[in-house]
């Protein structure tokens, strides 16, 4: 892809309104407060920030002195006008609105008008410590393949639905991505766009927010390959296994598993859980086999429709299924269930 096609993409998905939302300080701090020990004598790094209006820059600068770090690094693509860096070295004075003076801060234009990819963005990335921010979900795979390539450490906010791609799934089953502590969340992100639909309107009425610009969004994770102590720590298990509690796929030898806490704890073959198990996994405690949705069944070998429960299929799949869907029959009706991970206790 060329560099014009790429600046094509940016500006079609700011019109469709996709990518620019700032994330509220409060949901920074809740976060971040569990990283502390990582940032001493740090270079942070936030490629996709505007540090004029990002909470992720404002909390560095805040805590520059307390967290102990070294450099603070944000850059920001602004389409139409030059880009910028923005790097400071110690704590910034702030006034009594708690802004922050940025009399202090170095503020250099790049010489590329171009985003998180551009040569200039990828060696300040290669000399930092950490990469902290919201990425655009448009752009995500990619901005992911790049961290990747550069074996970067990083704390992002993502949507939960990026888990679904296979890419990103695939460095989850490997150990290389992980969620805590704070996963699957609605948050409210401020946007320079109005969002009048009466449902948000009357949300941000009653939250006391300047309506129109805040949107509450669904499905929110902090995603990370820092370690963390609560990663290793057993998902306590008290549920004893049996035959009807938990019912076997017709296509697939796995039971079905509906909530997390349910797993039973002397179970020691295939099982699928929902994705929200990805904020109890313990690598040492479960081996995560695949996800599954269904484009993904051929991998794992779930056996197709029978001819028989293949007229059921537009009946009762609302989904719109395909042959090799992972299903259940209960009294003899098709039963599909939201996308699954399939894992297994490593400890039996």
């Amino acid at each position: 892809m060329t560099k014009k096609s790429w600046n094509s993409n940016l500006r079609k998905a700011n019109k469709a309104k996709n990518d620019e939302f700032y994330t509220q300080l409060s949901d920074i701090e809740k976060e971040l407060g569990h990283y502390k020990e990582h940032f001493k004598w740090k270079t942070i790094f936030c490629n996709c920030d505007d540090p004029e209006e990002s909470n992720f820059f404002k909390y560095f600068a805040l805590n520059f002195d307390h967290l102990g770090l070294k450099k603070l690094v944000s850059t920001h693509y602004q389409d139409e006008k030059p880009s910028y860096k923005l790097e400071i070295t110690k704590w910034l004075d702030i006034n009594q609105d708690w802004k922050i003076d940025f009399k202090d801060t170095t503020k250099i234009s790049l010489q590329e008008n171009w985003d998180f990819r551009s040569g200039e963005c990828i060696e300040i990335l290669k000399s930092s410590d950490i990469v902290i921010t919201n990425p655009p979900f448009s752009l995500f795979r990619e901005y992911i393949a790049q961290l990747m390539e550069y074996d970067k450490k990083f704390i992002l906010l993502w949507n939960m639905n990026a888990i679904t791609y296979k890419e990103i799934f695939k460095l989850i089953k490997e150990n290389k991505i992980w969620s805590w502590y704070w996963f699957n969340l609605s948050l409210v992100f401020k946007s320079p766009y109005e969002n009048n639909l009466e449902a948000n309107l009357k949300f941000c009425e009653q939250k006391w927010y300047f309506w129109k610009n805040y949107i509450k969004t669904p499905a929110i994770s902090w995603f990370t390959n820092l370690e963390i102590k609560k990663r290793h720590e057993d998902l306590i298990l008290y549920k004893i296994y049996n035959e009807k509690e938990y019912p076997k796929y017709y296509n697939f030898d796995a039971i079905n598993i509906d909530k997390v806490k349910e797993i039973p704890m002397d179970y020691n073959w295939y099982m699928w859980v929902p994705i929200t198990f990805l904020n109890n996994h313990n690598p040492e405690q479960f081996e995560i086999i695949w996800l599954w949705i269904s484009s993904s069944w051929i991998d794992i070998w779930v056996k197709p429709y029978t001819l028989e429960h293949k007229k059921y299929r537009k009946e009762i799949q609302k989904r719109g299924a395909v042959d090799g869907d992972l299903y259940m029959m209960k009294n003899w009706i098709i039963e599909v269930p939201y996308a699954r991970i399939i894992i297994k206790n490593k400890k039996i």
